[in-house]
């Protein structure tokens, strides 16, 4: 049995997993990191202080599943995006700890980005792994980024990255928390938010602004701050602010396909794993959603990239 290790130290979440190079199948452990009530956040010294923490008590319940004679070959996210000038402090965490046991253990070591992590994450639990042979469109939807990408195959069968649209001012995943923080929920508020807009028995009509494939979403705050003061249920708010985040999603996406053509289109991030905002996207036939443990932040397609590079950008298909 041959094992890859895959390691995501991202701005909320401490994730490692662990890939059977020979079943595909992918176990991983992940943990929130703590954030105090109120607050809509943390500073990056904090983040790499609970990563720290929380990095070795990850690999304590994988102590029974692994070991230096199965591992071969170590994978790290080292960065939000592929893009010049993408940097976090948090992921520095993940990197030293990737680097201590490539150097121990001798194994090779690969080094992605968090977002590289997010599509195949997302194109392995919906069982299109063999996507990346082709162009297809990703939307990584989260609450650092609302990114349209156009995705190709580079020479070494790996993905290469095209950012055609993103957000203007707020991101989704901003957008939700602080209004999820204005209905008194917990940061982060997505899951809390969703439970609350299922409750709404309101007909909404979402407003989305949109430029080609970029949005603005500074409007969709001002205008629950003002559903707030005006008395509105929180039930309602909740159901305006998702139904407005899935218009607008669906408005972008319907601008590339007139731009680039029809290709299909995957959705990774944690936003996406939001069970209102899925069927509003469901209509086109080639549309794929990651499963909500491989939407939100996760080592998973951070442990399949060291597969991928390992066998030289050879894929695999499988459904799970």
């Amino acid at each position: 049995m041959a094992q890859i290790l895959g390691i995501d130290t991202s701005n909320y979440t401490t994730s490692v997993a662990l890939l059977d190079c020979e079943t595909r199948e992918i176990l991983q452990k992940k943990q929130l990191l703590p954030v105090k009530v109120g607050e809509a956040g943390l500073r990056q010294s904090d983040a790499v202080f609970h990563h720290t923490r929380q990095l070795p008590v990850l690999f304590e319940e994988l102590q029974s599943v692994i070991s230096h004679e199965t591992l071969c070959a170590v994978s790290v996210s080292t960065r939000p995006r592929n893009v010049e000038g993408s940097y976090m402090p948090c992921f520095l965490t993940g990197v030293s700890v990737a680097k201590a046991i490539h150097t121990v253990c001798h194994v090779p070591l690969y080094e992605t980005s968090h977002q590289i992590g997010h599509i195949l994450a997302a194109l392995y639990s919906a069982g299109h792994l063999e996507a990346i042979q082709k162009p297809f469109f990703a939307f990584h939807v989260s609450g650092g980024t609302t990114d349209l990408l156009y995705c190709e195959p580079d020479a070494q069968q790996m993905l290469h990255i095209i950012q055609v649209g993103t957000s203007l001012d707020l991101k989704a995943g901003q957008a939700i928390d602080r209004v999820g923080l204005m209905l008194g929920l917990r940061f982060p508020c997505g899951k809390e938010l969703e439970k609350l807009a299922l409750r709404s028995q309101k007909q909404i009509k979402a407003h989305s602004v949109v430029r080609g494939t970029n949005c603005c979403l500074s409007g969709l705050e001002n205008q629950c701050r003002r559903m707030v003061d005006q008395g509105e249920i929180p039930e309602d708010i909740a159901k305006y602010c998702l139904m407005t985040v899935a218009e607008t999603i669906r408005s972008m996406a319907d601008h590339a396909r007139e731009r680039y053509g029809d290709l299909p289109m995957v959705y990774a991030g944690g936003v996406m794993s939001n069970q209102m905002i899925r069927p509003l996207l469901k209509k086109y036939c080639m549309c794929w959603f990651a499963e909500p443990e491989y939407a939100c932040d996760n080592a998973a397609g951070v442990a399949i990239y060291g597969d991928l590079r390992k066998k030289g950008g050879t894929f695999w298909r499988l459904s799970v």
